[in-house]
């Protein structure tokens, strides 16, 4: 094991790695190009493979750095959705969350056993792996490329790209499981997949509940102490379910909803700190997922994983949308930009760290196929936001606020 440089070293790493990441969002913004993509170049530069040269392949840190920014990343997304939006979307939205996941996997595994030859446990893992959208992903680029968009679609898409992942993380835990253990057979999932997300849902709204109601009475001495409460409130909704076997994930995001929607002490300055701390574990979680990556392997898997990543984007994830929207009110326009804005971000190659851990054979195979497809999705399907709202007619009006979707 080699030996960790100083301290002050890797402090100094951490501060410039933050300060470019930072400058680089405000030139991404100018250039049309998402500050997703150019916190992954920067890690990756500063990487093994790059001018850099910092060692990282530490997948079980990476993992871990991964959920706990998603964790506030679903929590503070919760806190900023505000109810009277989700409410009319939520039917769509939950089938999109749900069944547009399973399709989306089963399609791109599909596509995935052909295009990469893969067994058909290994190709739906990897379907798996990129079936869901990335929360992270999406509010940032909306947010950062100021696309307005005519109600309810921005809700709506916020709200699918907050409670996806819990499906997305479940399918993903349930292959490795089947190829790691062959004898557990598949009808033994099936109940764990309601125990998650039925005790995710359950204990995110009453844990959400209490959070709120101690928010309003608990009075501290100092107004910054309300963010350290608050840092607190979003770890213990997240772990407490995950320790009773539910998604905490998914507990996260309802309960920010929940502590949203209520009135209490130095609300406006706890937002702003959440905002603050969105940002910056989005730009840590990709820093480190891009020192994770070694850009010389990524050759080797471009041609396969660039077919893979255009038949996800333009035929398994526009067929799924089409599917889990039937019987809904949106037009074809609606549903083909809905289509486009399915970004996979950081969750995607997190995810991909579950088989590595695990052992699997294909593991590293999957996993650089993953980063290949996080990298053209948020290249293309990113910088093309706001061509495609004009092009698919659902730019908001002039009257109409921006936060109303």
């Amino acid at each position: 094991m080699s030996e960790l440089p100083r301290p002050e070293i890797l402090l100094l790493i951490a501060g410039i790695l933050l300060l470019l990441s930072v400058l680089a969002s405000r030139l991404g913004g100018r250039l049309g190009v998402p500050g997703l993509l150019l916190f992954l170049g920067i890690g990756m530069l500063a990487g093994s493979d790059g001018p850099g040269g910092i060692w990282f392949d530490n997948y079980a840190l990476a993992q871990l750095v991964g959920t706990v920014a998603l964790v506030f990343i679903l929590f503070s997304g919760g806190l900023f959705t505000r109810w009277s939006t989700v409410r009319p979307i939520l039917g769509p939205g939950l089938s999109l969350a749900t069944l547009g996941v399973l399709l989306t996997m089963l399609l791109t595994g599909a596509f995935a056993r052909w295009v990469l030859n893969l067994g058909w446990l290994e190709a739906l893992l990897l379907g798996a792996i990129v079936s869901s959208t990335d929360a992270s992903a999406v509010f940032s680029v909306l947010r950062e490329r100021a696309v307005r968009l005519r109600r309810p679609l921005r809700p709506l898409l916020e709200f699918e790209s907050g409670t996806n992942d819990p499906m997305a993380i479940f399918l993903t835990m349930g292959l490795v499981l089947l190829l790691t253990r062959p004898e557990v057979p598949l009808w033994q999932i099936l109940p764990l997949f309601v125990q998650q997300m039925g005790l995710g849902l359950l204990l995110g709204l009453l844990l959400g509940l209490g959070s709120a109601w101690l928010l309003r009475r608990v009075r501290l001495g100092y107004a910054g102490l309300y963010a350290v409460f608050s840092v607190a409130i979003a770890l213990l909704v997240f772990s407490i379910p995950a320790v009773l076997g539910g998604s905490g994930f998914l507990a996260a995001y309802v309960a920010g909803l929940v502590v949203g929607q209520s009135d209490f002490p130095h609300k406006s300055t706890l937002f702003s700190f959440h905002e603050g701390l969105g940002w910056l574990m989005e730009i840590g979680m990709f820093l480190i997922l891009g020192l994770l990556v070694f850009p010389s392997q990524l050759p080797g898997v471009a041609p396969a994983a660039t077919l893979l990543a255009l038949l996800l984007m333009l035929v398994a994830r526009p067929m799924a949308v089409w599917l889990s929207l039937i019987g809904t009110r949106f037009n074809r326009g609606e549903k083909a930009f809905i289509a486009w804005v399915g970004l996979r971000g950081a969750i995607p190659i997190v995810l991909a760290t579950f088989p590595l851990l695990a052992g699997l054979e294909s593991a590293q195979l999957l996993f650089n196929v993953t980063f290949f497809v996080v990298l053209l999705s948020v290249l293309v399907q990113g910088t093309t936001l706001p061509l495609a709202a004009r092009l698919f007619g659902v730019e908001a009006k002039a009257e109409e606020h921006p936060a109303d979707g």
